[in-house]
């Protein structure tokens, strides 16, 4: 009973000793009303067994929760063999320790084990024993609940903490791997931003340096010229290595390769793209301004990152790609219909691309954004035209975030502690809507049953039962003892019983009229007879 205990305090801690000491007053405050409002306590039975059991219950029940229950359910079967009252303040205490079994015990088949047997235990005592209706009634109502709903309370309580601790720590692991993820990406795409600047900025240094190479031999410089001439080409070619050096040395690693510094517009490679069988569309919005270098190849790499995962995660389906170009800004819309095959199944691995486009077009002063829609896939990238431009508005319409997976995560725990708390109640449920009417029922037959003692005492022996019908009862009592019905009867005569309180656990006297030819012939007074 003790592997399958989820961590917690040390019973040894004061914290613990501190909730067991404020469990066991509140429990013994129960048994203490309870045993100054019994008609006839025993002390033993009803107060000093009671406080000793709970006060050797409670703290068992960290280590040993099952015996902690089968302990005070002891006590309820000692309740039900009291022949005045089958009711003790026990209850609560079971109640209790099925909670503390519920919460404390992770497994299923042991506490439903011990459940059983306990209440297995209490029908036996009615049995053999040989207790009334009122008793078998409190046995088979008032212990299974207070055996299985607060074990399924403490269950529920249980499961919640065990889903909230597993999805915060899940949502740790899953940010951490993301970060991981995001500064590889960061890297890669920082390297592929140097090759860009070595393309685009060698490429004007290398013009500088032809110019003032040219620069150089013109014959009308002086010879002052000429040398500063000669020392600016030199300057711009050391530049030039310098930036290669760099550039080659940012460029080493395990992903590093040959970066295509070829320029190729995105009507070339969505040519490409159809020449490959993709159905691609392309529409362009407003006039194309001259776009910066960077701009330029951030726009033909979202178009291609989009493309290779529309044909990866999305085989078959039509791509359509919208670039337009208004305020100084330039917008990419690539969206991707859903696959004529359906998804594919399980999980396609990938996605660090969208990671580095991120990083792409954020360090230009634009933003990205990724996530379903229409059932496909879109990829929106709004960028300024020049670098240092005005950057976009950073909430793109109808965009997913699709890097809060720990949010998401936390959401399908919340809602799988939902389900688990709707199942954990429909079991009380149940047993409320089979308990409850039976209990209505009972109730209503020992109310209908009862003759007031005034009444009584006004019936004569003799009398036709006519002539009192009218304070008799609707109906007798049907569950006499057996100790009642074998009380000696006139010959001949039929009786019926009648209780003589409305209490429905406490002891009752039984009013018994026998009649003979429709005339009352005895009329006697059982003591305490059980109900």
């Amino acid at each position: 009973m003790t592997g399958g205990a989820p961590p917690g305090p040390p019973p040894g801690t004061g914290r613990a000793r501190l909730f067991d000491a404020a469990l066991w007053v509140a429990l013994a405050g129960a048994v203490v009303w309870d045993f100054r409002s019994a008609l006839a306590p025993s002390a033993v039975r009803d107060l000093v067994a009671p406080l000793l059991v709970l006060a050797v219950a409670v703290p068992a029940s960290r280590r040993w929760p099952g015996t902690a229950v089968v302990a005070v359910n002891g006590l309820c079967a000692l309740g039900l063999a009291d022949a005045s009252d089958p009711a003790n303040a026990a209850a609560l205490g079971l109640g209790a320790m099925t909670c503390l079994l519920g919460a404390r015990v992770r497994e299923v088949r042991v506490p439903l084990v011990v459940l059983a047997s306990c209440l297995a235990v209490d029908l036996a005592v009615c049995a053999v024993l040989g207790q009334g209706a009122i008793w078998w009634f409190y046995a088979v109502t008032v212990l299974p609940v207070a055996l299985l709903v607060p074990w399924l309370v403490g269950r529920y309580q249980q499961a919640r903490r065990a889903l909230v601790s597993d999805g915060w720590r899940l949502a740790r692991n899953l940010e951490e791997r993301q970060r991981f993820v995001a500064e590889q990406a960061r890297l890669r795409e920082r390297t592929r931003i140097a090759a860009d600047m070595h393309d685009s900025l060698g490429h004007v240094l290398s013009l500088i340096a032809l110019r003032a190479g040219a620069l150089e031999l013109s014959p009308d410089l002086t010879d002052r010229d000429r040398a500063d001439a000669a020392e600016l080409r030199g300057t711009v070619s050391e530049a030039v290595d310098h930036l290669r050096e760099t550039v080659t040395v940012l460029r080493e690693g395990p992903d590093a390769g040959p970066e295509d510094s070829s320029v190729e517009s995105v009507e070339e490679l969505l040519d490409r793209a159809r020449a490959s069988g993709v159905v691609v569309e392309l529409v362009r919005e407003g006039d194309s301004p001259s776009l910066s270098p960077l701009v330029g190849h951030a726009v033909y790499r979202v178009v291609q990152e989009s493309l290779t995962n529309a044909a990866k995660h999305a085989p078959g389906s039509a791509v359509r790609v919208r670039i337009t170009h208004a305020d100084g800004r330039t917008e990419v819309e690539v969206v991707n219909a859903a696959p004529p095959a359906g998804p594919l199944p399980g999980q396609v691995p990938g996605n660090r691309g969208l990671t580095g486009l991120r990083e792409r077009v954020g360090a230009l002063g634009g933003v990205l954004r990724a996530g379903p829609f229409e059932r496909g896939f879109r990829v929106t990238a709004v960028m300024p035209d020049r670098v240092g431009g005005t950057p976009p508005d950073r909430a793109v319409p109808d965009g997913r975030d699709d890097g809060a997976e720990s949010a998401r995560r936390m959401r399908d725990a919340r809602r799988e502690v939902r389900l688990r708390f709707a199942v954990a109640f429909v079991a009380p449920a149940a047993l409320a809507a089979t308990v409850l009417p039976a209990a209505g029922y009972l109730a209503y037959q020992l109310s209908t049953c009862i003759l007031r003692p005034v009444d009584y005492a006004a019936v004569r022996i003799g009398q036709d039962r006519a002539e009192f019908v009218r304070l008799l009862p609707p109906r007798g009592y049907r569950y006499p003892s057996d100790a009642a019905r074998a009380v000696p009867r006139p010959y001949g005569s039929t009786c019926v019983f009648y209780r003589s309180n409305g209490s429905l656990l406490d002891q009752a006297d039984l009013y018994r009229l026998c009649f003979s030819g429709g005339r009352l012939v005895a009329k006697d007074v059982i003591p305490g007879g059980p109900v």
